[in-house]
């Protein structure tokens, strides 16, 4: 069987979630990192260095001109997910953008045009829709195991003591919404869909960045309860709640090893460890659709990004979180 040609990765940004991403992408066996881009040489030289990049790039634009990288992985903040990513494809580039996908839908309906326009593979690394556990328990919902899926809850918080830098820095798109708030907000969308109405509220840091936000998604027969927070810490475990039973995504939920399921007073627990951290997967999602000539993943489409960032629009309209871009384009 002929081995096939390894896939040429190129990561933009070289903050904490890159190096967690580099430390999964070894894990692949036909992944090879080529490249890496950092505002500074040196920080890039230092990162390549330290997983065996061979290729370092003191700015964005060279690693985009270089021919021999297949996709790039953006991580960078928030407010420039949409100008790379687009620049990017325009480049000849498959893209993996983190989450979330754009500052919002208007930014975010540019990019999938872009992608469509330049007929390049682009998915939002949304990761926790490729976790095992994750893709078990839909598949349990799917086939009813615990009846009609009736409540959600599902939160993401920790306290980060002294917040500064990205996290609360309003232009960059900062505060917990878009850190965390949009992990619950994919839980509940990937299992009931887009809400009939949305309830939420919000208190702020003085920079104007969301230090802690409440949702209730409220669906025709269903609703979602959800939280994100950067000032206290929850037990980060998501239950969701059927007729005949429900199921929790054991602690940390999002990036899950396991499940349980409770029936009639009766638990069973489900294990699936996973590979790495678990970026592994989006990665494979990304080499299969790159060598299937997909411009989206079936799994993790463009409507299913599109979708979840109006509805973090909407969170944003009912807590008046504002970014000073958003002004400006």
């Amino acid at each position: 069987m002929k081995e096939l040609r390894k896939i040429h990765w190129g990561i933009i940004g070289l903050g904490n979630i890159a190096h967690q991403f580099a430390k999964d992408l070894a894990l692949v066996s036909d992944s090879k990192l080529l490249a890496v881009g950092s505002r500074t040489l040196e920080k890039s030289q230092n990162f390549a260095k330290q997983y065996e990049a061979s290729k370092a790039y003191g700015s964005y634009d060279e690693l985009m001109a270089d021919t021999d990288i297949d996709i790039i992985y953006i991580a960078t903040p928030h407010d420039s997910h949409a100008d790379l990513t687009i620049r990017c494809l325009e480049h000849g580039k498959h893209v993996l953008c983190e989450k979330p996908i754009a500052l919002n839908y208007k930014e975010a309906i540019r990019m999938v045009e872009a992608s469509r326009a330049n007929n390049k593979f682009f998915m939002e690394a949304c990761w926790t829709r490729f976790n095992p556990s994750v893709r078990q328990t839909l598949l349990k919902i799917n086939n009813r195991e615990i009846g009609e899926v009736k409540y959600i809850n599902a939160d993401f918080a920790f306290n980060v003591g002294t917040p500064q830098g990205r996290i609360i820095d309003i232009k960059t798109g900062g505060g917990s919404l878009l850190d965390m708030g949009v992990y619950p907000l994919f839980l509940a969308y990937v299992i009931l869909g887009s809400p009939d109405k949305v309830l939420a509220s919000a208190n702020f840091y003085e920079s104007g960045a969301d230090k802690q936000t409440s949702m209730i998604l409220q669906y025709q027969n269903a609703q979602a309860v959800l939280h994100s927070s950067f000032v206290s810490s929850s037990n980060m475990v998501a239950t969701i709640s059927g007729t005949e039973g429900r199921i929790c995504l054991n602690s940390i939920w999002h990036e899950t090893q396991s499940y349980s399921v409770i029936k009639n007073n009766h638990k069973v627990d489900y294990q699936f460890p996973t590979k790495g951290k678990g970026f592994t997967y989006e990665i494979e999602e990304c080499h299969q659709c790159i060598r299937d000539q997909k411009t989206e993943s079936e799994i993790w489409s463009h409507q299913n990004s599109l979708d979840l960032i109006k509805i973090v629009d909407e969170v944003r309209n009912q807590t008046g979180l504002k970014f000073p871009k958003e002004n400006r384009i």
